[in-house]
């Protein structure tokens, strides 16, 4: 099941296990339950505080991992292999007595609730936002017996994803009901749980800040670009800070990245992950979890920029650097939000393995679109793609690929008007045909909408210059509008959308940024 490498990683890995686990298994006869019999006997192989036996469940296969001093354990219903491997041997760890990495604020919390709480969790094997939610949730069952946590595939499990309506992954239910969709962290878990968290954290967080002094150069934005301006800052030895609503930002939301120079394969999560460790060598004050809501810009050249944060509080600093990233272009049209994880998605990778053996549909005839539909084919009984303009724009190799598929179907000069739906979820997709005029309807169990990125610049408007796309307009060294402000990444006008581009372009910045600290004078509130 496991090849020899990986059996030596987790070999090494298990050495951590500080207490006696075992292993629940109840499996069928069916293929799924032989690969989950592999795989819990190569992990009983290479550790002797790692037991297995036969257990019960009415999900097949599932097996619990247990630690039978407490009586804390967690279920995975599927062999947790893709994105979800890292997730089953963090489980082993932390039941095995391993310490996690989380703050003691955050432990102490969890250990905290005292009432019995049952999560179960719908993943993808190949969704990435899931395993931040698995383990988390894992986590909260392995450090407190009253919680309990089944991760579920729900590729194997198709009539429950069916009688729950389960549409987008992560999927998350509470005893029974629907909790959570979507990515999630564990402090956003625990501040579901507990409504007053939020305010609470909110409040600590502005008196914090209130007593913050003001930085040299304060970055806005977590992703590639916000990550490498800090980093590029701080190793001047200048006082650097970043805020950032979540770490890694689109990046997050990337399966496989191939084209980043020097590094043949990664994916997104684990950039992300790569980028914030990066940042936290270097001294950098990161504040998390905080959307920035307005820019106050500095009486004079020289003086001090300010952010004001949406939960309250603000920060100074003599430079800023604005690198707050895009998100998924919508279409805008009826029914769209209404079904969203509801058969409308925006991540094929993610949502795909849902609509095994259904049609669908894919909004977008660019790199990102073709790609999502090739992705599909191999999955759902038939694709759509729909193009608004009369020809496809992605490159010529992808399209060649895709007219190679006997499940795809390709309609240019179609204008969505609506995603149509019965209340519970999307039944089909209206458009209007651009050549003739005609209305026309398919019939459909999903709409993946792959059509770019906005900036988040909304909260920008009337402060810096912005491009008719919304995009900060920047010099050729990332200078704003704006005296001691600039930019980089996704959310300026620089072309070419890439990750590498946006690293390039973080570092541009700093440097300028470094150069505007060095040649123009502080006044003197920013000077004190």
């Amino acid at each position: 099941m496991l090849d020899d490498g990986i059996r030596g990683q987790l070999k090494a890995y298990f050495e951590k296990i500080q207490h006696p686990i075992e292993l629940v298994a109840a499996l069928g006869g069916d293929a799924a339950s032989a690969e989950t019999r592999a795989l819990l006997d190569d992990l009983v192989a290479l550790s002797d505080r790692i037991a297995l036996r036969e257990g019960a469940d009415p999900r097949q296969p599932s097996f619990a991992i247990r630690r039978p001093d407490t009586g804390a354990a967690v279920r995975f219903a599927g062999p947790p292999m893709g994105h979800e491997f890292n997730s089953l041997v963090l489980a082993l760890l932390h039941l095995g007595g391993h310490a996690p990495k989380e703050s003691a604020e955050l432990i102490a919390r969890i250990r905290a609730i005292d009432r019995k709480l049952a999560f179960e969790t719908y993943y993808s094997q190949s969704c990435q936002n899931c395993p931040d939610v698995v383990q988390a949730l894992n986590l909260m069952a392995a450090l407190n017996p009253l919680i309990s946590h089944v991760a579920i595939d729900g590729a194997l499990f198709p009539d429950e994803v069916a009688a729950r309506a389960v549409m987008a992954v992560p999927a998350v239910f509470l005893d029974g009901a629907p909790f959570a969709q979507g990515r999630m962290g564990l402090d956003q878990i625990l501040a579901k749980l507990d409504v007053g968290a939020a305010d609470r954290a909110a409040a600590a967080t502005a008196a914090r800040l209130a007593a913050t002094a003001p930085f040299e150069v304060l970055v806005v934005g977590g992703g590639p670009a916000g990550s490498a301006a800090a980093i590029y800052a701080a190793r001047k030895g200048i006082r650097t800070g970043l805020v950032a609503e979540r770490f890694g930002g689109q990046v997050l939301d990337t399966l496989a990245i191939e084209n980043l120079i020097s590094v043949p394969h990664t994916e997104g999560p684990r950039l992300a992950a790569a980028l914030e460790a990066q940042v936290g060598e270097h001294g950098i004050d990161v504040v998390t979890a905080q959307r920035v809501e307005a820019l106050i810009p500095a009486a004079e050249p020289g003086g001090l920029v300010g952010l004001r944060l949406a939960g309250g509080g603000a920060l100074r600093a003599r430079a800023v650097i604005l690198a707050p990233g895009a998100r998924w272009r919508t279409m805008g049209v009826p029914g769209e939000e209404a079904y969203r994880n509801k058969g409308v998605a925006f991540c094929p990778h993610c949502d795909g393995p849902l609509f095994k053996g259904k049609r669908v549909a894919v909004i977008g005839g660019g790199n990102s679109g073709v790609e999502a539909a090739i992705d599909l084919a191999g999955i759902v009984a038939h694709v759509t793609l729909i193009e608004f303009d009369d020809r496809l724009r992605a490159d010529a190799v992808l399209q060649a690929k895709l007219a190679s598929l006997a499940n795809v179907t390709v309609i240019v000069s179609a204008q969505t008007s609506e995603v149509l739906g019965d209340g519970a979820r999307v039944t089909g997709l209206a458009y209007r045909d651009r050549r003739d005029g005609a209305a026309r309807t398919l019939a459909l169990d999903g709409v993946f909408v792959q059509i770019g990125l906005v900036p988040n610049t909304e909260w920008l408007k009337g402060v810096v210059a912005l491009s008719p796309r919304g995009e900060i307009e920047i010099d050729p060294r990332g200078q704003t509008s704006l005296s001691g402000v600039f930019a980089a990444g996704d959310a300026t006008n620089v072309p070419y959308k890439q990750i590498v581009v946006a690293m390039g372009e973080g570092a541009k910045a700093s440097l300028a940024a470094f150069d505007y600290l060095i040649r123009v004078p502080a006044t003197a509130d920013a000077a004190a």
